[in-house]
């Protein structure tokens, strides 16, 4: 199995990123699928979850700001992050969660700068 992310990086106060996760391994369209940060010395976060189904959920702190998709031909799944803020800054983890299992990528950091 495994849950590959990239896109992270440095940005300006107001900026955009987007983060992808590659998935294998797996039955990807049988999975919930979630963006979850965490920040230094903080909890893991989860910031958007996208369902089997379809239906998107976000933290208040991003809702309007970040969007989540997915492509389940391309076993893939997005995070669209736009007016970024330095609270913002964190490393970034794609988590799928099943009904008997659940996995996690290595995560990528993303970095404001204000």
């Amino acid at each position: 199995v495994h849950l590959v992310e990239s896109g992270g990086g440095l940005v300006q106060t107001g900026g955009s990123l987007r983060l992808s996760c590659a998935a294998s391994g797996f039955t990807f369209r049988n999975y919930n699928m979630s963006w979850v940060r965490q920040a230094p010395g903080n909890e893991r976060e989860s910031v958007a979850t996208i369902t089997t189904g379809g239906f998107t959920n976000y933290a208040d702190s991003v809702k309007g700001r970040f969007t989540i998709f997915r492509d389940n031909v391309k076993r893939t799944v997005t995070l669209q992050m736009k007016s970024l803020k330095p609270d913002d800054t964190a490393v970034y983890y794609c988590y799928a969660a099943g009904y008997w299992t659940d996995y996690w990528g290595q995560g990528t950091q993303v970095t404001v700068s204000s």
